[in-house]
């Protein structure tokens, strides 16, 4: 049976409300270049790198410069981040539960390492992770697992002894392809089931039992359903 090793927590969506503000970015730059954002454009914008949501608008707009997109929606999503990112519900009693138990976590973001710090430097400031991961520090981000991969390599733990807290469809692929067990509390975007996935509606409900229980069962649903 694996025990758990550490938690590694994604954090836009997940720990502070900033999908909702990425949202709100998106649709500025969009309508900037002619395109209104709509729920069929969700899948491209909703858990996904600044550059992925870039080639996106540049696909559907013709925008010349996807380096320049990703620059201006990487300005416009900082702006917003930098004026307040609450923290969702649940979020805090969790990250506290497993500071006192003694159970390592960090966070895995495929967010900018600007908008990282600017939220660790604000919104997260005193949640003591063991380190940030953010787009920038592997090759690959979400949805490949490099990131969730780089942070058990980091904590010198194996995949499979990590439990992963996302809210994305791309986050819990990400983490699931490490082999890590996911925990998903969607937010903007539906999140299919599958292997190693466990669900809740929100932090609120989600407890270091659950963790520890899903990591035993690979990913199966914790003790209460």
């Amino acid at each position: 049976m694996t025990e758990l090793a550490a938690v590694l927590f994604d954090m836009d969506g997940t720990l502070v409300d900033t999908e909702v503000l990425w949202w709100e970015a998106t649709e500025e730059i969009a309508a900037r270049l002619g395109h209104r954002l709509t729920d069929a454009d969700a899948p491209e914008v909703v858990g996904r790198a600044v550059e992925d949501t870039a080639a996106h608008l540049v696909r559907v707009t013709g925008a010349p410069d996807a380096e320049g997109v990703a620059a201006e929606l990487t300005g416009a999503f900082q702006e917003r981040v930098d004026r307040g990112a609450p923290m969702r519900p649940g979020a805090d009693r969790l990250l506290a539960e497993l500071e006192r138990e003694g159970v390592p976590f960090a966070l895995v973001s495929a967010s900018p390492r600007s908008v990282v710090d600017s939220v660790t430097g604000g919104a997260l400031a005193h949640v003591p992770f063991a380190f940030t991961l953010s787009a920038d520090d592997t090759v690959r981000t979400k949805p490949h697992p490099d990131p969730y991969r780089e942070a058990a390599r980091r904590l010198g733990v194996p995949d499979a002894a990590c439990a992963a807290v996302e809210d994305s469809p791309d986050g819990a692929a990400s983490a699931a392809a490490a082999g890590c067990a996911v925990l998903v509390v969607p937010s903007l975007l539906p999140v299919p089931p599958g292997p190693g996935r466990i669900f809740a509606s929100s932090l609120e409900e989600v407890t270091l039992a659950d963790l520890r229980r899903g990591v035993a069962a690979g990913g199966a649903a914790p003790g209460r359903g």
